[in-house]
């Protein structure tokens, strides 16, 4: 069963009350997202392999480690996704970057992919599939099936606040990938929204309604 991480670090929690905040305005929201994205990068990388080399310093030799192992790839599910990114690019800038773009089936109600752009070595690669809002699972199980069918093997996924059956739908369909999130809310309300959440995050990152 893939774990859940919730990030009790006191700067995601003060920033995560402003994105909650309705009277946070997108300028401020987006810019607070994107800060998190950074803080919460910097945790999920915690494990990250490291192998030593040996460099000159300006005083003598020596012998220090840098990043080893798998090659990391972020990959949004759009549009929401994209508020994150930047956030994470800032600690790993070589990451390369996939997206996901999912629409609702009118009739069922479920996911359903319309593009998907992954880089070419997808095999080789550790995947950090970001959304803002992880509520009834539906998006985040579809988007990691996307990237599961084109050969990903390694993946973690990363939002700022989940609703539990989120999780529970995340941990049956994919037991395998851990769950990385800000914080574990209450539930759902009856039109889907997280409670108490922080509205719909591609509304507030882009100004749309």
């Amino acid at each position: 069963m893939g774990k859940v991480y919730v990030f009790d670090h006191p700067l995601i929690q003060h920033k995560l009350t402003y994105i909650r905040d309705k009277n946070t305005g997108t300028k401020e929201f987006r810019e607070l997202v994107d800060e998190v994205g950074t803080l919460m990068a910097f945790e999920i990388t915690r494990d990250m392999p490291l192998e030593e080399i040996e460099i000159d310093t300006p005083i003598q030799k020596a012998k220090t480690k840098v990043l080893s192992g798998k090659k990391l790839a972020i990959v949004p599910i759009l549009r929401a996704g994209l508020g994150m990114v930047e956030g994470v690019l800032k600690l790993i800038p070589a990451a390369k970057v996939g997206h996901v773009g999912l629409y609702r089936d009118p009739q069922t109600l479920k996911p359903v992919e319309y593009y998907v752009k992954l880089p070419a070595d997808v095999e080789e690669r550790e995947f950090i599939v970001v959304d803002p809002m992880l509520a009834t699972g539906g998006s985040a199980v579809e988007a990691i099936n996307a990237l599961k069918k084109r050969g990903a093997k390694n993946i973690k996924f990363m939002c700022l606040v989940a609703a539990p059956v989120g999780v529970e739908a995340m941990q049956e369909a994919h037991p395998d990938v851990d769950i990385y999130i800000a914080a574990l809310d209450e539930k759902l309300n009856d039109h889907g929204y997280i409670v108490p959440g922080l509205g719909d995050a591609g509304d507030r990152l882009f100004g749309t309604k």
